[in-house]
């Protein structure tokens, strides 16, 4: 069997096309997503579109039983995991003073606890082949902040903190460990701002426009690929210059 990639929240926005990124070099593409009728149509219109080794499984990635029921299904049936791209994110924006307990105890489990749970089964198997590639996906606002996301802040900058722990253990195995800290993607989220918003984020990014998932895709591509071996522990930004640090 030829290569195999685990994508979370694999069906839409970023996630979406990077798991398309990776059907285009023929991988064995399984996207991981909580709602599973919309996974069964990405599943039909993927394999619609001559995709055959697109897959999807349900799983909830802040709840680490679940993770370790998944991942044990698809080595079951796939035998390895060679990359694992852990994408799946939340938000619930607030300012701290009205933020309350629910809002960070959701995106602190989904965008930060999630990375124990799906990557602790995965790893697993790849210490055991001695092979693999975990790309984990942050964002901008990890590394400099943002009004009104205190707990999103804080959970994409653990991320990296998590990445560059992980890329020192596992480096001797053949397993690189590295984040990706995408700035504002023209994905169906920002799509539906408002346009004097939408005008006034663009116009702080020095390119002069949004990013797009493809670009992000493409880079998730490459670090997975056997050129990207000497790549570990980094934290690559794509956010047309609005944060250089």
């Amino acid at each position: 069997m030829g290569k195999v990639a685990l994508v979370t929240g694999g069906i839409r926005g970023i996630g979406g096309k990077i798991s398309l990124r990776f059907l285009l070099e023929h991988y064995q593409v399984i996207a991981v997503d909580t709602d599973a009728d919309r996974l069964k149509e990405w599943v039909e219109i993927q394999r619609a579109a001559g995709f055959a080794k697109a897959d999807a499984i349900r799983c909830d990635v802040s709840d680490y039983a679940q993770c370790q029921d998944t991942v044990s299904t698809l080595l079951k049936q796939y035998g390895h995991i060679d990359v694992l791209v852990n994408n799946a994110g939340i938000t619930r924006d607030a300012t701290f003073k009205k933020m309350d307990k629910s809002q960070w105890d959701a995106v602190i489990q989904v965008n930060l606890n999630s990375m124990f749970n799906m990557t602790k089964p995965v790893l697993d198997n790849m210490l055991a082949n001695q092979r693999g590639r975990i790309i984990n996906i942050s964002s901008i606002n990890g590394q400099k902040g943002q009004f009104g996301q205190t707990n999103y802040s804080a959970a994409k900058a653990g991320v990296h903190g998590f990445t560059k722990a992980l890329a020192q253990e596992v480096a001797r195995k053949n397993i690189t460990v590295n984040t990706i800290s995408p700035g504002y993607i023209n994905t169906e989220m920002m799509q539906a701002i408002p346009t004097d918003v939408l005008e006034a984020i663009v116009a702080q990014i020095p390119v002069g426009r949004l990013g797009e998932a493809d670009e992000i895709a493409e880079l998730a591509m490459y670090l997975a690929s056997d050129k990207a071996g000497f790549i570990t522990g980094s934290n690559i930004a794509i956010n047309g210059g609005q944060h250089m640090y």
